[in-house]
Formats: C-alpha cells, sequence, structure tokens
C-alpha cells in the first residue's frame, strides 16, 4: 500500500505533509490553476479532510516504475456521493511532486467545489502561516 494512501487513511496529517515535495503540484478537480508548494498542498488535504466523510480508498494503482499511484476513493460530500481518483508522481527520493485529483459526477463536483470555497480562506491562512514559520526559520 502507497505511504499517501496509510497517511491519509489514519488522518496522519504530519505524515502526508512529510511524504509531499517541497515544490510539489497540485491540480484540484475544482480550480482552473494548479497550486505549487508543500504548504497550500497540505492547507488542501486538510480542507479535503474537513469536507469528505465516509472517505475511503477503493482501489490502488501503481505503474511498473512504481513511481506513478492512482488511489481510487469514495466519499460523501454533503448529501452528494463522490467518486473520485488521486494521481499521485513521486520523485527520485519518493516524495509527491505531482498531485492530480479527478471526481465525478458533475454535481457532486459541484458541491465539492462550494464547500471547499467555504474552506478557502482557512486554507489560505493556513499556508501563509506555514510558509512564514519556514521563513523565520530559515531567517
Amino acid at each position: 500500500m502507497h505511504a499517501f494512501r496509510e497517511a491519509v487513511e489514519a488522518d496522519d496529517h504530519d505524515a502526508i505533509h512529510a511524504l509531499l515535495a517541497e515544490d510539489v503540484v497540485f491540480t484540484s478537480p475544482v480550480a482552473f490553476k494548479p497550486y505549487t508548494g508543500r504548504a497550500v498542498t497540505a492547507a488542501i488535504i486538510r480542507g479535503v479532510s474537513r469536507v469528505f466523510t465516509d472517505f475511503r480508498y477503493v482501489r490502488e494503482i501503481t505503474g511498473s516504475d512504481r513511481r506513478d499511484h492512482a488511489l481510487v476513493f469514495e466519499a460523501r460530500v454533503g448529501e452528494r456521493r463522490i467518486h473520485g481518483c488521486d494521481f499521485l508522481h513521486t520523485d527520485e527520493d519518493g516524495r509527491i511532486d505531482d498531485f492530480v485529483v479527478m471526481v465525478r459526477p458533475l454535481s457532486a463536483a459541484t458541491a465539492l467545489a462550494e464547500a471547499m470555497g467555504a474552506e478557502f480562506d482557512q486554507i489560505a491562512r493556513e499556508a501563509r502561516e506555514e510558509e512564514e514559520q519556514k521563513a523565520g526559520a530559515q531567517g
């Protein structure tokens, strides 16, 4: 089982954070432009964990190079049942450097977009605080 799946299933956000490359690119199913960076990606994942209920991975597919992974999931967003897939690519160090999420059906994607929109101020605040802490530790 991929370490990311284990961390998500354990709701271990420290482990999730550690698995992300510093320059990870996160492509959301409901936003036009990808997000770049560990801080914002980790904050988005925390936001998703607040929005999804009954989340579970139902299938895992690993590419022959062991660097590409597809994690199929089911969850609920409010009253909508959502099906989706996390597509992960890992770098030479085994950290996730590309993270793409796709979901269906459209009604659930719309519910997800609305729920994540309500979370976005907190997500932005969490990402900004992490970046400030990182800058303070380096300076």
